[in-house]
């Protein structure tokens, strides 16, 4: 099948060409429909006209939300593919990226022209940056300057809608929370089934012309929001950074519907009472996920913030939502209730989701196993890596998640844990987000991460390291003693350790492999 999207685009720019598309805060920087569908023609016309980019080119961004909204999903348009960079990875990670995927132009924000100028020029790398340079150099345009000798005519280029090996729309390296990242490529019709699956799509928006504030990168599991927002008639205000003052401010003076966030950050807003410090009487939608969460403390914000959450469960490989928590299932009033609430969703339509054990057969409900994926969500494979793409895809396209779960009898998928982030202590599986769910569920812990010490009699001795919340005082004796009352004996932690923060990826999560490091880095072996 065949699709133009650009015209797929102004179908819905004609419907609300005067109304708001896209707002960066920041900046105070706004845009129409109109207007944004024109930019983003004239940005098509740069990469091929300017720079003769066209199917099988590739482009990087390295831009905070701001000016990657201007480059977002409605660049899919373009003949070129993009490579959206983390802009908080290290120069490091960068750079692996551009030399993997072989990218030809990268669009940057000012203040790291300097740094990646020797880098990227040396490879041959022209740069746009986003804002004017501070003096002329080799190599390096003004995007302004671009645009503005640019057509907004609609490009007329037709592509390939479900083969990410005739066209890829869009490429991202996995976060490697687990390891090395690996290099994901979405096709047209794995980018709109991110965007439009119907379950995920009204639950996030059921009203028209939503106003949606994202403040995690939107290269991440944020952009998943930014197609309903924009098929819906609505608005994307977009912060660079994560201020919950500055987020709720904006949620108050705009009067947004929604908010984007991860658990670590609700669990901040947890501790400072922010509906009686700001209106937020607007908000009809919280959507959360990138990580698991406490459910004791899910019971908390409900409460606060009322029954408006929606939680999927996704990943880089499967961008968005597999399984969708909506708003009525957020509700604890009774224990099954509770139970539910404890779960990550249902699957969506069209997105088949199966429990197999290693042998890759289907379990019963209530076993436990891998959890497997398969649907227009999910990629085919990863780029130029045929080994990764084997080890982690079945024959018959289903992507090896690496997460542990169960199904109930009603088909709800219940995330356990990560197979890499299981502890074997005396023989005994752990997993560690059981542990961290009952230590988050501690009166005086914002947030904890649970890994495996080695310990010579053990083997691995199950460890918590902990933040507090601010003002709070626990000792370790009262941490384990309330382990003791909420988990098995041989999951109960051998030892607490107080940090004033955990590592974090670019998008929230924890990652437990950098907690890990700590303690296994002077071992004579590593956890597998």
């Amino acid at each position: 099948m065949m699709i133009n999207v650009a015209r797929l685009m102004k179908q819905t720019a004609r419907r609300y060409w005067n109304s708001p598309a896209l707002y960066n805060v920041e900046r105070n920087r706004r845009f129409t429909f109109g207007q944004l569908h024109e930019l983003t023609n004239q940005v098509c016309h740069v990469l091929q006209g300017k720079f003769g980019l066209g199917n099988g080119d590739r482009y990087a961004t390295l831009l905070e939300n701001d000016n990657m909204g201007l480059l977002h999903l409605w660049m899919a348009k373009s003949k070129a593919t993009a490579l959206w960079m983390g802009i908080r990875d290290s120069r490091q990670e960068h750079l692996h990226q551009v030399d993997w995927v072989n990218a030809r132009l990268a669009f940057i924000e000012e203040r790291l022209v300097e740094e990646y100028y020797d880098d990227l020029r040396g490879r041959g790398i022209s740069m746009v940056s986003m804002d004017k340079p501070t003096r002329p150099m080799e190599g390096v345009y003004y995007f302004w300057d671009l645009v503005a000798q640019a057509s907004t005519t609609d490009p007329d280029d037709e592509f390939i809608y479900e083969d990410a090996s005739k066209h890829i729309a869009i490429m991202r390296f996995t976060g490697g929370t687990t390891g090395q990242a690996k290099c994901t490529m979405y096709s047209i019709s794995n980018m709109f089934s991110a965007g439009l699956n119907p379950i995920h799509y009204i639950e996030l928006y059921p009203f028209d012309q939503p106003k949606a504030i994202l403040s995690t990168p939107i290269t991440h599991a944020s952009g998943a929001v930014v197609l309903p927002a924009y098929f819906k008639g609505g608005e994307t205000i977009t912060l660079n950074r994560v201020d919950i003052d500055l987020m709720c401010q904006t949620v108050a003076r705009s009067k947004a519907d929604l908010i984007y966030t991860v658990p670590t950050v609700l669990y901040r807003m947890l501790d400072m009472g922010l509906p009686k410090k700001y209106d937020l009487s607007s908000l009809k939608t919280i959507r959360y996920g990138s990580s698991p969460i406490s459910p004791a403390k899910l019971e908390e914000l409900i409460g606060q913030f009322g029954q408006i959450f929606v939680q999927g469960y996704a990943s880089t490989e499967s961008w968005p939502p597999a399984t969708v928590l909506g708003r009525k299932d957020h509700a604890f009033e009774t224990e099954e209730q509770r139970r539910i609430l404890k779960s990550v969703g249902s699957p969506v339509p069209g997105v088949e989701v199966m429990i197999c054990d290693d042998s890759g057969q289907e379990l019963s409900s209530g076993q436990e196993g891998e959890i497997w994926i398969r649907g227009g969500n999910t990629i085919a494979g990863y780029y130029n890596d045929p080994e990764q793409t084997r080890a982690n895809f079945s024959e018959n396209g289903f992507w090896k998640s690496g997460d542990i779960g169960y199904c109930d009898e009603f088909g709800r998928i219940y995330l356990v844990d990560r197979k890499k982030d299981m502890i074997i202590t005396g023989g005994f599986n752990v997993y560690a987000q059981e542990v961290e769910n009952v230590l988050n569920a501690h009166p005086t812990i914002q947030n904890s991460a649970v890994v495996g010490m080695p310990d010579d009699y053990w083997g691995e001795a199950v460890c918590g390291v902990v933040v507090l919340k601010d003002g709070a005082s626990a000792s370790q004796e009262d941490i384990l003693a309330f382990c003791k009352e909420n988990l098995t004996r041989y999951k109960v932690p051998k030892s607490i350790e107080f940090v004033n923060e955990l590592p974090l990826s670019a998008v929230g999560k924890v990652l437990r492999r950098e907690v890990r490091k700590k303690y296994w880095d002077k071992s004579q072996r590593n956890i597998h």
